[in-house]
């Protein structure tokens, strides 16, 4: 029985798509900054919230990089893709944790919860697009390789 080889065929992302990704990271990200810059909490309370978001958009690029590498067969320490999920699941807990005991509007809570969402989803979104574009082109420079003929002089 003889197997046949797998093909996968490999699109780049619509330039819609990789738009709209870059529309919601910067969405999201503004709509955080907006409602810190408007808010009326303390500074460092401020500070917190900027730095978890901050965190948050850092550990989840790194886990979907960690994810993909592994996906593509790139060899990926143990150590790091625990601290990848370990550090993501951190970030949203402290999230979490610091909107649970904050002293706003449950309507403020959800707005800070929504766009923390979006702009973590956005941004591993928006390195997903990168790393497909990428991918693309390489498969496309090796192809391009292997199908000129060489020059003899």
């Amino acid at each position: 029985m003889t197997t046949q080889p797998v093909t996968t065929s490999m699109h780049a992302p619509t330039k819609s798509y990789t738009y709209a990704a870059v529309a919601a990271l910067i969405i999201g990200i503004g709509a955080y900054g907006v409602g810190l810059f408007n808010a009326q909490m303390l500074l460092n309370e401020k500070g917190y919230y900027l730095i978890t978001l901050l965190y948050g958009l850092f550990s989840t690029v790194s886990l979907q990089k960690n994810v993909r590498d592994k996906a593509e067969g790139i060899n990926t320490s143990s150590i790091y893709s625990t601290l990848s999920w370990l550090s993501s699941g951190l970030a949203i807990g402290l999230l979490v944790i610091g909107l649970i005991n904050a002293d706003l509007l449950l309507s403020e809570k959800g707005f800070y919860a929504m766009a923390y969402t979006l702009s973590l989803f956005a941004a591993v979104t928006v390195q997903k697009n990168v790393r497909d574009k990428q991918a693309l082109d390489n498969s496309t420079a090796v192809e391009a390789a292997e199908t000129t003929e060489p020059v003899v002089i």
